[in-house]
């Protein structure tokens, strides 16, 4: 193709931009709308096969719908002659295997915002029942402020319904992003596309791949086989809870996996909001005993004190004379018959419910003592003995006294 190359008349191609192993990619000028556009003109390996083309035109036109910030819009499908093209808005940028090449392992904050930027755009398509089935790097255009356009839907579901015989040159088609599932031939699912996302995470945390391989069937391999690397390995600042999250998508087993992007980007938004207001601590807070009761546990009232003559104790009760190790009399550990019920709207607070220990449900407590029953009923001995001696002591004094009286006064 040439700079003079119109495709029906419409599409000036005015630079060759990339291309991969399902087609190239060209800028063009749309003369009839006089716009910048991205044409993709597929290799002619791929057009030989009637059955191919009708699939991938239906492709199109299903992504075309799929109006999302994160997917790369769809204009127009068609073909001049024996050259099938598709018409894109242009995207100026560069795809995301270029910044990793260039710039190594990512910052984990640009890599989780580019993350989650895929899985809204992948997930988007998941829900209208699209499924990509060739993420990579190499298909996710970043432009200059961050933002993530994905690429290439169609080509490859429209690749995964061709023949059996044809299935190998689909299989390895990307080798280091297909799921097990896929290396084994398999129809393509949303969990596959969750694991190809995995395998990005894990290329924009570590700027290496997890599975190495001398040709493309040593890496399909290394996809079913090998055991799970954790980005850790090769990056040990990624935060552990975000390596445990790349790892789960990275299962072998579909099911262990997160079912569509969706689910993955709202994980990832999840930990990073939680690791946004996760307040910074220097060093722990210091902790004090709790001296006042708490508003939903009233501390026991104190007995009135008590004025006793000198020398007298106080009668034992099992209100005050506890020993040191006996458990503490409680208003919450009463039995049934000093429970008084609840009224019901203070029951249907949640706030002032109370849970009993051995009992039936909440209550209000009765006061850990009565004045009452606090006064001595008896008298003891030394008071008894004192009181008799009194008067005695009075009693023997009246006859001297009325001998006084006699004496002084009779005379």
């Amino acid at each position: 193709m040439t700079n003079e190359t119109v495709l029906n008349n419409r599409y000036r191609l005015v630079a060759q931009q990339g291309s991969g192993g399902m087609a190239v990619i060209y800028k063009a000028t749309d003369q009839a709308l006089g716009r910048t556009v991205a044409v993709k003109i597929l290799r002619p390996s791929l057009t030989n096969d009637p059955a191919f083309l009708a699939r991938f035109r239906n492709e199109a036109r299903s992504v075309a719908n799929l109006m999302h910030p994160s997917i790369v819009t769809v204009h127009d499908v068609g073909n001049d002659g024996p050259t099938h093209y598709i018409v894109m808005e242009f995207i100026e940028g560069q795809d995301l295997k270029k910044i990793i090449k260039s710039d190594g392992a990512l910052p984990v904050e640009r890599a989780l915002n580019l993350a989650i930027q895929i899985c809204a755009g992948i997930g988007f398509a998941h829900r209208a029942g699209l499924v990509h089935a060739d993420v990579k790097p190499q298909n996710i255009l970043v432009t200059r402020d961050d933002t993530v356009k994905v690429t290439d839907f169609g080509i490859a579901q429209a690749l995964s319904d061709v023949q059996p015989g044809e299935k190998q040159s689909v299989v390895w088609g990307s080798p280091h992003y297909f799921a097990p599932e896929q290396a084994r031939g398999e129809k393509p699912t949303p969990a596959s596309d969750v694991y190809s996302i995995g395998i990005v995470m894990f290329e924009m945390f570590t700027g290496r791949l997890p599975y190495t391989g001398a040709n493309q069937q040593e890496l399909a391999l290394a996809h079913i086989r090998d055991r799970v690397p954790m980005v850790t390995e090769f990056n040990p600042t990624i935060p552990e809870p975000l390596a445990r999250i790349v790892y789960k998508v990275m299962s072998k087993e579909p099911a262990a996996r997160y079912r569509m992007a969706d689910q993955l980007g709202h994980i990832l938004i999840s930990y990073r909001d939680r690791r946004d207001s996760a307040p910074v601590i220097s060093t722990p807070a210091p902790t004090y005993p709790q001296t006042e009761p708490t508003p939903w546990q009233p501390a026991a009232p104190q007995p009135a004190a008590q004025t006793l003559p000198q020398g007298v104790e106080p009668l034992p009760t099992q209100r005050y004379d506890l020993a040191p190790n006996a458990p503490q009399a409680s208003p919450f550990n009463r039995g049934a018959a000093q429970q008084t019920p609840m009224p019901q709207a203070y029951q249907n607070n949640p706030f002032n419910q109370q849970q009993s220990t051995g009992n039936s449900g909440p209550f209000y407590s009765q006061p850990l003592y009565d004045r009452k029953q606090d006064v001595p009923t008896t008298l003891d001995l030394v008071t008894v003995a004192l009181a008799v001696l009194a008067f005695f002591a009075v009693a023997c004094l009246i006859p001297l006294y009325i001998a006084v009286f006699q004496a002084r006064f009779g005379g």
